[in-house]
């Protein structure tokens, strides 16, 4: 096993996998080159995805040669999990923060994440990400009780700096001590590029890493701000549908994992009391004329939890009868030269 050399800073972990999104990634690379923290190095690891490795080389040549950005290629199986355990492989900060390659993340994003560290028994910060629609403004039928349907920062979650069962993957950061006591990410309950809308991979890692270290803190502080692309196909309810239903194939995997006391924890609060909630706003928006939408807003809570449950449901049975569909363990090893490769391809 080779040596491993851990720096204080941050190292940053950015996966990507289509040129489709190449200014997208050149952006988010960007906003994390301009903190007002400087990270110790950017990660960029792409998904099995040559043409786009070779690209990135050499447009980040001159950063490569200074360790500031390096370009990988995810070396596991195709899919979001295994690309965020290739970069914590590769990383040499004592704390590793994942950015999402259609993100741009505020000047502050670090340092508001390094005031947390501070505290010892921390063990993971994560942000507030805010949606960038691709209309230019939300969808009046659109709840902010569903945002986490694309990736942002959902109604429901507390304000200011306060303590969490899970972050959320794409604006996180994590101790690199911590990886060592959990493991890195499950494969097979994430995202594979556009394919598979699943997720829920950082609240199985973060319940694993509260068992593994049970003083372990876990925090997001909504300082920490990044700003998160939302194409318009997610703009539209059959995305919605099909993310929500994922969402409960997803939660079946995480509770055959850690358990459903752990597993559905937050999840029971956010369904009991804050999306009934939310429909009794979207109908009163509706009768007292408040906002458009109202009754849209109302629709899709009740249709969201119908189809992440018809999800669940599904994907318990399926995990009964076939068995597990995902694992995890230790940081794989590099294979030996990796960086230096890559480094100047």
């Amino acid at each position: 096993m080779t040596e491993r050399h851990t720096a204080p800073g941050f190292s940053v972990v950015i996966c990507v996998y289509t040129e489709e999104r190449w200014a997208d990634i050149l952006a988010a690379a960007d906003s994390v080159r301009a903190q007002s923290l400087p990270a110790l190095e950017t990660l960029l690891v792409v998904d099995h995805n040559e043409r786009l490795r070779v690209r990135l080389a050499a447009h980040f040549a001159a950063a490569a040669t200074r360790r500031e950005v390096r370009v990988l290629a995810n070396a596991g199986p195709r899919g979001l999990s295994s690309g965020r355990n290739t970069g914590i492989a590769a990383a040499r900060g004592e704390f590793v923060a994942f950015l999402d390659d259609d993100a741009v993340a505020e000047r502050d994003w670090l340092a508001h994440f390094a005031d947390a560290y501070a505290d010892p028994a921390v063990q993971a910060v994560g942000g507030r990400t805010l949606p960038v629609w691709a209309a230019g403004r939300r969808p009046d039928w659109f709840p902010e009780e569903f945002d986490w349907i694309v990736g942002c920062t959902y109604r429901g979650l507390p304000p200011g700096l306060a303590r969490v069962r899970n972050v959320l993957g794409g604006n996180a950061s994590f101790r690199r001590t911590a990886f060592d006591a959990a493991g890195g990410f499950a494969t097979g309950i994430g995202r594979d590029g556009d394919r598979r809308p699943l997720g829920c991979e950082e609240t199985e890692l973060c319940i694993r890493l509260a068992r593994a270290l049970p003083g372990a803190v876990l925090l997001i502080d909504d300082r920490s701000v990044i700003h998160h692309k939302v194409p318009a196909v997610r703009e539209r309810f059959g995305y919605f549908r099909t993310r929500a239903y994922a969402e409960g194939l997803s939660k079946a995997l995480v509770t055959q994992s850690v358990g459903a006391g752990k597993g559905l924890e937050s999840e029971r609060r956010y369904t009991g009391r804050v999306l009934p909630a939310g429909v009794l706003r979207g109908l009163g928006d509706t009768v007292l004329r408040r906002r458009p939408g109202g009754a849209g807003r109302a629709g899709a809570i009740v249709a969201g939890v119908a189809l992440a449950a018809a999800g669940y449901v599904r994907g318990t049975l399926r995990a009964r009868t076939g068995g597990p569909a995902f694992s995890w363990g230790p940081i794989p090893e590099l294979p030996a030269g990796t960086e230096e490769e890559e480094a100047v391809a």
